[in-house]
């Protein structure tokens, strides 16, 4: 199985578009939203190809991956193809998937399209008001929180990538620093504003 990030983007903005953004939370509401780092839950979709081998293979595998998460394959190759493919570390296992299943669809020989296998979320995960890709809790849980206001956090839903700014104009600089990550970058959104 391989772990492939941005190196399909503009595969997968074209699938993902534009997504509607609430507005950016404190940095207080945060702490109460965002999940713990060190956990995954790996809830496997069920598809009449997967062997209780391959789930058993998934599992061990995608408890080492970083949330949020999502293993595609191709049914008619098998786990060791090379058209499995997962994409990890999303803000969201849609955007993960959209990734994974663009990945495997390239390198897929097979006839039958690629499927969605497995899904990884944080330990205890819930529809929540804010979901950020386990680097970019990290970042604020620890920089953002400690940071004096004014600061910002922007991310980008499709990529998965986020940058942050702190000082005068921090809303506008984290923006400009998310859009900078690269020309597939199109969707950036202030998620944290203090």
């Amino acid at each position: 199985m391989r772990i492939r990030r941005l190196t399909a983007i503009g595969v997968v903005l074209a699938m993902v578009g534009a997504t509607a953004q609430a507005d950016p939370v404190t940095g207080k509401a945060a702490r109460t939203m965002l999940y713990p780092t060190k956990i995954v839950e790996v809830e496997i979709l069920p598809q009449s190809f997967l062997t209780d081998s391959d789930i058993a293979v998934i599992k061990q595998v995608a408890v080492q991956q970083i949330y949020y998460a999502a293993i595609a394959m191709s049914p008619d190759e098998g786990l060791a193809s090379e058209a499995t493919v997962a994409g990890a570390n999303f803000h969201d296992t849609g955007a993960a998937s959209v990734f994974a299943l663009a990945g495997c669809e390239a390198t897929r020989a097979g006839a039958s399209p690629c499927v969605i296998v497995a899904l990884l979320r944080p330990k205890g995960w819930e529809p929540r008001a804010l979901h950020l890709s386990r680097d970019a809790t990290d970042i604020a849980r620890t920089d953002y929180q400690s940071a004096k206001a004014p600061k910002a956090f922007a991310t980008s839903a499709a990529t998965g990538l986020w940058a942050m700014a702190v000082g005068e104009g921090a809303g506008a600089a984290a923006l400009a620093a998310c859009a900078a990550k690269g020309e597939e970058v199109t969707d950036c959104a202030l998620v944290l504003a203090d």
